[in-house]
């Protein structure tokens, strides 16, 4: 790492980042409707979901631990040898247990993948030159996720739209070039992260596996000492389950209301791309809603805001409206995910910060995989618009979740009991730092 310059390790870590998140991107306007054409049933495919659910909540915070032991290099080499693994079985998969299997890997790589690069990027930085900001190139990566993601959706859609290609379906074509671009990312990871591996062995390995679970307990502790915390966490579990509708559910409404799935795919294409975009227009409203109304009731307002969105998307009747609706949703998504992340960050200190964080990821997991299950069955007995409705009624009444961090804030300094907002002083439910436990990587599901 210290053979690079704070420069040079910038770049390659954005050309990495967006190369991890194209394929990405292709795969967003065939995902649902391309199992839906190889035969699988709405509950089937609320079912698949679970695999990659169950296993990253199993796996999240353990993977932190082997990226420290191992290295970020090899970790990431394994990662995404799963998901071209995934990808390939994606491409040919015809039944209910192959795409189960697509998904259980798709588990795999997303828990493994889940903060090593960011790590060996802020490492590499700091080893390059101590005094470095590393955190402008955090931030331009969440601009490189966006465009990449918007640009492969526009790319998926446009190859959709040309057709089949020979025996190959048009929604299987961005998948089969989601694998192709995913090689070429394989071996970009291979040439341009290089890592000075930790020469801890297997024994700092044995030792990682066998901290895993107490770190877990020590992770959930916080949230037993914490309201605020426990309420900001809580709120993933309506986040995540809301997420299918426009995630999910949204292509096969675009289909309902186009009437084919190829022209609702091939208009998916760039509509994702433009979510995207809008979605990176309701980050930038962030300094503005810390100003008025603040981050917490902010955050409740937009959890609100969200609900009427897809109610939008259930309830109009054409096309247009029902695109004009997810990108409002996009909108709002992107507006919210600062103002919640903020939140959470104030609420603990040290090493127990990406205990955390990665907790709160691992909680939208379970619960996407439970709306994946109940809302695909719901749209499957009565309807897509109904399901909508009802994921929309999840998001909305995560709202007074906020209540007990906007109380905290508005606690004068020194009161006990007073939240990270209120100015001065150890934060509500934070943990000092200094007892020696290793953190875990990790980034917000969102």
């Amino acid at each position: 790492m210290s053979t690079l310059s704070v420069s040079q390790v910038r770049r390659r870590f954005l050309v990495l980042y967006g190369l991890r998140w194209l394929p990405t991107g292709l795969m967003v306007p065939v995902m649902i409707l391309l199992m839906q054409e190889r035969g699988l049933t709405l509950t089937q495919i609320g079912l698949v979901f679970t695999a990659q659910g169950v296993l990253v909540l199993a796996l999240e915070l353990p993977t932190g631990g082997f990226a420290d032991a191992l290295g970020r290099r090899p970790i990431l080499v394994t990662a995404w040898l799963v998901n071209l693994t995934a990808l390939a079985l994606f491409a040919v998969a015809d039944s209910f247990a192959l795409f189960f299997l697509v998904w259980a890997l798709q588990g795999v790589f997303r828990a493994l993948d889940s903060g090593p690069m960011e790590s060996w990027y802020v490492d590499a930085t700091l080893a390059a030159d101590p005094k470095a900001a590393y955190e402008p190139g955090l931030g331009h990566a969440g601009t490189v996720t966006g465009v990449t993601i918007g640009a492969g959706a526009l790319i998926g859609g446009g190859l959709v739209a040309l057709g089949p290609i020979g025996p190959v379906s048009a929604l299987t074509v961005p998948v089969l070039v989601a694998f192709v671009f995913q090689a070429v990312a394989l071996v970009a990871l291979l040439v341009l992260l290089v890592e000075v591996r930790p020469a801890t062995g297997a024994g700092a390995l044995r030792a990682s596996v066998a901290e895993a679970p107490r770190m877990i307990g020590q992770a959930v502790g916080l949230l037993r000492r914490s309201r605020v915390l426990l309420a900001l966490v809580a709120v993933e579990l309506f986040w995540g389950f809301g997420m299918v509708t426009f995630e999910s559910l949204l292509p096969l409404r675009l289909a309902e209301v186009v009437g084919d799935a190829d022209r609702a795919a091939a208009l998916l294409g760039p509509a994702s791309s433009a979510a995207w975009l809008a979605s990176a227009a309701g980050a930038a409203l962030t300094p503005l809603l810390l100003r008025w109304p603040g981050a917490a009731p902010g955050a409740a307002l937009l959890r609100i805001l969200q609900g009427l969105t897809v109610v939008g998307m259930g309830l109009f009747a054409g096309p247009v409206g029902v695109l004009v609706a997810y990108l409002a949703c996009y909108t709002v998504h992107g507006a919210s995910n600062p103002l919640h992340m903020g939140l959470l960050h104030r609420q603990v200190d040290g090493p127990y910060r990406t205990s955390v964080i990665s907790l709160n990821s691992m909680v939208a997991q379970p619960a996407g995989a439970i709306g994946g299950v109940v809302l695909t069955m719901l749209a499957q007995a009565t309807s897509i618009s109904t399901a909508l409705l009802v994921g929309a009624v999840v998001l909305a009444v995560a709202a007074p979740l906020y209540l007990p961090a906007w109380r905290a804030g508005r606690r004068p300094e020194g009161v006990p009991g007073s939240g990270p907002e209120a100015g001065s002083g150890r934060r509500s439910g934070s943990v000092e730092p200094g007892d020696g436990r290793p953190e875990v990587d990790a980034v917000p599901a969102r």
